[in-house]
Protein backbone atom coordinates (compact mmCIF):
# COMPACT_ATOMS: atom_id res chain seq x y z
CA UNK A 1 0.00 0.00 0.00
CA UNK A 2 1.17 3.84 -0.93
CA UNK A 3 2.98 5.17 2.05
CA UNK A 4 0.63 8.39 1.60
CA UNK A 5 -1.84 6.26 2.14
CA UNK A 6 -3.10 8.91 5.47
CA UNK A 7 -2.63 12.40 3.45
CA UNK A 8 -6.33 14.06 3.02
CA UNK A 9 -5.23 14.40 -1.13
CA UNK A 10 -3.07 13.59 -3.92
CA UNK A 11 -1.66 16.93 -5.01
CA UNK A 12 1.24 17.37 -8.05
CA UNK A 13 3.67 17.70 -4.96
CA UNK A 14 2.64 14.64 -3.13
CA UNK A 15 2.88 12.52 -6.92
CA UNK A 16 6.64 14.37 -6.91
CA UNK A 17 7.50 13.42 -3.87
CA UNK A 18 6.52 9.78 -4.84
CA UNK A 19 9.16 9.56 -7.59
CA UNK A 20 11.87 11.24 -5.29
CA UNK A 21 11.06 8.84 -2.75
CA UNK A 22 11.12 6.01 -5.45
CA UNK A 23 7.83 5.24 -4.20
CA UNK A 24 5.32 3.91 -7.50
CA UNK A 25 2.36 5.87 -8.56
CA UNK A 26 -1.00 4.10 -9.43
CA UNK A 27 -3.05 5.07 -11.84
CA UNK A 28 -6.58 3.88 -13.90
CA UNK A 29 -8.97 5.04 -16.20
CA UNK A 30 -12.32 5.94 -14.82
CA UNK A 31 -16.15 7.32 -16.08
CA UNK A 32 -18.13 7.61 -14.15
CA UNK A 33 -19.30 8.50 -10.29
CA UNK A 34 -19.78 4.77 -8.46
CA UNK A 35 -16.40 3.46 -10.32
CA UNK A 36 -14.21 6.45 -9.44
CA UNK A 37 -15.53 6.32 -5.85
CA UNK A 38 -14.71 2.28 -5.49
CA UNK A 39 -11.41 3.23 -6.98
CA UNK A 40 -10.79 6.46 -4.73
CA UNK A 41 -11.76 4.34 -1.55
CA UNK A 42 -9.49 1.64 -2.56
CA UNK A 43 -6.71 4.21 -2.50
CA UNK A 44 -5.56 4.85 -6.23
CA UNK A 45 -3.24 7.80 -6.77
CA UNK A 46 -4.58 9.17 -10.18
CA UNK A 47 -7.74 8.61 -11.47
CA UNK A 48 -7.23 9.64 -15.55
CA UNK A 49 -11.23 10.63 -17.47
CA UNK A 50 -9.55 9.46 -20.39
CA UNK A 51 -10.85 9.77 -24.38
CA UNK A 52 -11.03 6.20 -23.67
CA UNK A 53 -14.35 6.53 -23.18
CA UNK A 54 -15.11 6.65 -26.38
CA UNK A 55 -13.83 3.21 -26.89
CA UNK A 56 -15.00 1.78 -23.93
CA UNK A 57 -18.16 3.52 -22.60
CA UNK A 58 -19.43 4.53 -26.08
CA UNK A 59 -18.12 1.64 -28.52
CA UNK A 60 -16.12 3.81 -31.07
CA UNK A 61 -13.19 1.78 -33.02
CA UNK A 62 -11.27 5.08 -32.34
CA UNK A 63 -10.48 8.04 -29.46
CA UNK A 64 -11.11 10.80 -31.82
CA UNK A 65 -14.97 10.49 -32.10
CA UNK A 66 -15.56 12.21 -28.60
CA UNK A 67 -15.98 15.59 -27.64
CA UNK A 68 -15.66 18.03 -25.73
CA UNK A 69 -18.73 18.66 -24.14
CA UNK A 70 -18.83 14.48 -23.14
CA UNK A 71 -15.26 14.51 -21.51
CA UNK A 72 -16.50 17.16 -19.21
CA UNK A 73 -19.54 15.08 -18.60
CA UNK A 74 -17.49 12.25 -17.92
CA UNK A 75 -14.94 13.98 -15.70
CA UNK A 76 -18.18 16.14 -13.73
CA UNK A 77 -19.28 12.75 -12.98
CA UNK A 78 -15.60 11.03 -11.58
CA UNK A 79 -14.80 14.26 -9.27
CA UNK A 80 -17.99 14.40 -7.67
CA UNK A 81 -16.76 10.67 -6.44
CA UNK A 82 -13.48 11.81 -5.51
CA UNK A 83 -12.18 12.51 -1.50
CA UNK A 84 -8.34 11.59 -1.87
CA UNK A 85 -6.85 10.94 -5.54
CA UNK A 86 -5.54 13.31 -8.12
CA UNK A 87 -7.53 13.63 -11.34
CA UNK A 88 -7.11 14.50 -14.30
CA UNK A 89 -8.68 14.95 -17.98
CA UNK A 90 -7.59 14.07 -21.38
CA UNK A 91 -8.01 16.72 -23.43
CA UNK A 92 -9.96 15.04 -26.54
CA UNK A 93 -9.17 14.96 -30.65
CA UNK A 94 -9.73 18.40 -32.00
CA UNK A 95 -10.03 20.70 -28.46
CA UNK A 96 -6.24 21.39 -29.00
CA UNK A 97 -4.17 20.67 -31.72
CA UNK A 98 -2.67 23.41 -33.93
CA UNK A 99 -4.26 26.23 -32.59
CA UNK A 100 -2.70 27.33 -28.45
CA UNK A 101 -5.63 29.48 -27.56
CA UNK A 102 -8.28 27.24 -28.05
CA UNK A 103 -6.37 24.43 -26.20
CA UNK A 104 -6.51 27.14 -23.69
CA UNK A 105 -9.95 27.36 -23.68
CA UNK A 106 -10.75 23.67 -23.71
CA UNK A 107 -8.18 23.39 -20.80
CA UNK A 108 -10.29 26.28 -19.12
CA UNK A 109 -13.79 24.97 -19.77
CA UNK A 110 -12.52 21.48 -17.93
CA UNK A 111 -10.93 23.03 -14.78
CA UNK A 112 -14.01 25.08 -14.06
CA UNK A 113 -16.80 23.06 -15.48
CA UNK A 114 -15.68 19.38 -13.90
CA UNK A 115 -13.77 20.45 -10.63
CA UNK A 116 -10.96 18.52 -12.55
CA UNK A 117 -7.24 18.72 -11.10
CA UNK A 118 -5.58 18.79 -14.16
CA UNK A 119 -5.46 17.90 -17.97
CA UNK A 120 -3.60 15.63 -20.46
CA UNK A 121 -2.49 16.18 -23.56
CA UNK A 122 -1.33 13.81 -26.80
CA UNK A 123 2.30 14.87 -28.08
CA UNK A 124 5.58 16.61 -27.76
CA UNK A 125 7.32 19.47 -29.34
CA UNK A 126 3.90 19.53 -32.21
CA UNK A 127 1.93 21.26 -28.94
CA UNK A 128 4.29 22.60 -27.07
CA UNK A 129 2.91 26.31 -27.47
CA UNK A 130 -0.27 24.62 -25.99
CA UNK A 131 1.56 23.20 -23.40
CA UNK A 132 3.12 26.48 -21.87
CA UNK A 133 -0.15 28.64 -22.20
CA UNK A 134 -2.13 25.81 -20.52
CA UNK A 135 0.56 25.75 -17.52
CA UNK A 136 0.73 29.60 -17.81
CA UNK A 137 -3.16 29.94 -16.76
CA UNK A 138 -2.27 27.65 -13.89
CA UNK A 139 -3.44 24.41 -15.16
CA UNK A 140 -1.47 21.28 -14.52
CA UNK A 141 -0.35 19.49 -17.61
CA UNK A 142 0.50 15.69 -17.64
CA UNK A 143 2.14 14.92 -21.30
CA UNK A 144 1.38 12.04 -23.07
CA UNK A 145 4.37 10.35 -25.90
CA UNK A 146 4.85 7.14 -27.10
CA UNK A 147 1.55 5.80 -28.93
CA UNK A 148 -0.33 8.37 -28.94
CA UNK A 149 -3.72 7.19 -29.83
CA UNK A 150 -5.29 10.05 -31.10
CA UNK A 151 -2.87 10.26 -33.76
CA UNK A 152 -3.73 6.54 -34.79
CA UNK A 153 -4.53 7.11 -38.52
CA UNK A 154 -1.20 9.00 -38.72
CA UNK A 155 0.43 6.07 -37.62
CA UNK A 156 -1.56 3.17 -39.03
CA UNK A 157 -0.73 0.80 -36.40
CA UNK A 158 -1.35 0.32 -32.64
CA UNK A 159 2.78 -1.56 -32.94
CA UNK A 160 5.43 -0.17 -30.37
CA UNK A 161 6.64 2.79 -30.92
CA UNK A 162 10.33 4.56 -30.78
CA UNK A 163 11.74 1.18 -31.90
CA UNK A 164 13.87 2.72 -34.30
CA UNK A 165 16.57 5.36 -33.37
CA UNK A 166 15.55 8.79 -34.38
CA UNK A 167 11.61 8.27 -33.03
CA UNK A 168 13.51 7.26 -29.69
CA UNK A 169 15.67 9.90 -29.85
CA UNK A 170 12.92 12.19 -30.73
CA UNK A 171 10.69 10.76 -27.72
CA UNK A 172 13.86 11.77 -25.71
CA UNK A 173 13.93 15.00 -26.50
CA UNK A 174 9.93 15.76 -26.25
CA UNK A 175 9.97 14.58 -22.56
CA UNK A 176 12.46 16.95 -22.30
CA UNK A 177 10.61 19.86 -24.13
CA UNK A 178 7.64 18.99 -21.91
CA UNK A 179 9.27 18.96 -18.52
CA UNK A 180 10.81 21.94 -19.18
CA UNK A 181 7.65 24.19 -20.42
CA UNK A 182 6.31 22.92 -16.76
CA UNK A 183 4.53 19.40 -17.22
CA UNK A 184 3.96 17.51 -13.74
CA UNK A 185 3.97 14.38 -15.58
CA UNK A 186 4.51 12.03 -18.62
CA UNK A 187 2.63 9.11 -19.93
CA UNK A 188 4.68 6.78 -21.81
CA UNK A 189 2.56 4.48 -24.23
CA UNK A 190 3.68 1.28 -25.83
CA UNK A 191 7.76 2.08 -26.30
CA UNK A 192 10.55 -0.29 -25.20
CA UNK A 193 11.00 -0.81 -21.49
CA UNK A 194 14.57 0.21 -22.15
CA UNK A 195 13.71 3.45 -23.36
CA UNK A 196 11.36 4.33 -21.19
CA UNK A 197 13.68 3.87 -18.13
CA UNK A 198 16.04 6.03 -19.81
CA UNK A 199 13.47 8.50 -20.02
CA UNK A 200 12.60 8.25 -16.44
CA UNK A 201 16.21 9.10 -15.62
CA UNK A 202 16.73 11.53 -17.64
CA UNK A 203 13.61 13.88 -16.34
CA UNK A 204 12.75 14.58 -12.53
CA UNK A 205 8.63 14.36 -13.48
CA UNK A 206 6.84 11.31 -12.99
CA UNK A 207 7.12 8.80 -15.65
CA UNK A 208 3.74 7.28 -15.97
CA UNK A 209 3.79 3.43 -18.31
CA UNK A 210 1.67 1.44 -20.54
CA UNK A 211 3.82 -0.67 -21.90
CA UNK A 212 6.67 0.78 -20.90
CA UNK A 213 8.23 -1.42 -18.35
CA UNK A 214 8.66 -0.53 -15.08
CA UNK A 215 9.16 3.43 -14.83
CA UNK A 216 7.75 5.55 -12.11
CA UNK A 217 3.99 4.16 -12.24
CA UNK A 218 1.65 2.77 -14.24
CA UNK A 219 -1.66 3.39 -15.14
CA UNK A 220 -4.56 0.75 -16.77
CA UNK A 221 -7.84 1.33 -18.77
CA UNK A 222 -10.48 -0.11 -15.80
CA UNK A 223 -12.37 -2.35 -18.55
CA UNK A 224 -9.11 -3.82 -19.36
CA UNK A 225 -8.12 -4.62 -15.75
CA UNK A 226 -11.37 -5.56 -14.46
CA UNK A 227 -11.63 -7.97 -17.45
CA UNK A 228 -15.03 -6.21 -19.17
CA UNK A 229 -13.36 -6.40 -22.29
CA UNK A 230 -12.67 -9.72 -23.26
CA UNK A 231 -11.15 -8.72 -26.65
CA UNK A 232 -8.07 -6.66 -25.93
CA UNK A 233 -5.20 -8.81 -25.00
CA UNK A 234 -2.23 -6.59 -25.06
CA UNK A 235 1.50 -7.78 -23.68
CA UNK A 236 1.16 -5.60 -21.05
CA UNK A 237 -1.98 -6.03 -19.57
CA UNK A 238 -2.65 -7.80 -16.42
CA UNK A 239 -6.31 -8.42 -15.86
CA UNK A 240 -7.30 -8.51 -11.67
CA UNK A 241 -10.80 -9.64 -12.27
CA UNK A 242 -12.78 -11.51 -14.72
CA UNK A 243 -15.81 -9.01 -14.98
CA UNK A 244 -17.54 -10.02 -17.90
CA UNK A 245 -17.71 -13.81 -16.83
CA UNK A 246 -19.11 -13.29 -13.27
CA UNK A 247 -21.79 -10.26 -14.53
CA UNK A 248 -22.74 -12.66 -17.68
CA UNK A 249 -23.44 -15.17 -15.45
CA UNK A 250 -25.47 -13.11 -12.71
CA UNK A 251 -27.35 -11.83 -15.40
CA UNK A 252 -28.20 -15.32 -16.65
CA UNK A 253 -28.85 -16.47 -12.97
CA UNK A 254 -31.62 -13.15 -13.11
CA UNK A 255 -33.15 -14.17 -16.08
CA UNK A 256 -33.79 -17.86 -14.50
CA UNK A 257 -34.99 -16.12 -11.57
CA UNK A 258 -37.47 -13.70 -13.17
CA UNK A 259 -39.28 -16.64 -15.99
CA UNK A 260 -39.24 -19.37 -13.00
CA UNK A 261 -40.84 -16.70 -10.42
CA UNK A 262 -38.32 -17.62 -7.77
CA UNK A 263 -38.19 -13.54 -7.71
CA UNK A 264 -38.99 -12.06 -6.15
CA UNK A 265 -40.07 -14.01 -3.28
CA UNK A 266 -42.39 -13.29 -0.17
CA UNK A 267 -39.24 -11.75 1.57
CA UNK A 268 -38.75 -9.62 -1.16
CA UNK A 269 -42.56 -7.81 -1.47
CA UNK A 270 -43.76 -5.34 0.51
Amino acid sequence: MSVHKDIKRVTTHVLQKMKLDGEKISMITAYDYSMARIFDDAGIDVILVGDSASNVMAGHETTLPITLDQMIYHASSVIRAIKRCFVVVDLPFGSYQGNSKEALNSAIRIMKETGAHGIKIEGGEEIIESVKRIISAGVPVMGHLGLTPQSIYKFGTYAVRATEDAEAQKLISDAKLLQDAGCFAIVLEKIPAALAKEVAAAVHIPIIGIGAGNVDGQVLVMHDMLGINKEFKPRFLRRYLDLYSQIYDATQAYISDVKSQDFPNEKEQY
